[in-house]
């Protein structure tokens, strides 16, 4: 699968809507974006399964104010809806498919479950 432009209108369908999405927030004129073009459209080639969405923060503001986006390129990780990771700065592709890796083997549930007891401890 090739990587999809994401708008204000289809993100957050297009987050609900799949198990796994990336989204990669960049603009034309950041040298690192255009660095780590290659390496996430191949990585949306070898991982058909995972749709791998693009934000252009100059023609979608809005979004990427609410996604408090701060340094560009910037990537998210989103499985059954829930952000699971959120990182700036170009990944490596040998970073990429290991966070690919670790995205496909998290128990969203079971991490839900951790942090609310982690929430419980630290209220006591």
């Amino acid at each position: 699968m090739t990587t999809r432009d994401l708008t204000a209108a289809d993100f957050e369908s297009t987050v609900t809507a799949h198990e796994i999405v990336l989204v990669d927030f960049w603009a034309s004129w950041c040298g690192p974006c255009r660095q780590f073009a290659p390496v996430y459209e191949k990585a949306s080639a070898d991982h058909p399964d995972i749709v791998f969405g693009k934000v252009d923060t100059e023609a979608e503001q809005a979004l990427a104010g609410a996604a408090q986006i701060t340094s560009i390129p910037t990537l998210m990780a989103f499985k059954d809806g829930v952000l699971v990771f959120s990182q700036p700065g170009a990944l490596p592709a040998a970073a990429l498919e290991e966070l690919i890796a670790s995205v496909r083997a998290l128990d969203v549930e079971a991490a839900l479950r951790a942090a609310e007891a982690e929430r419980e401890r630290m209220r006591a």
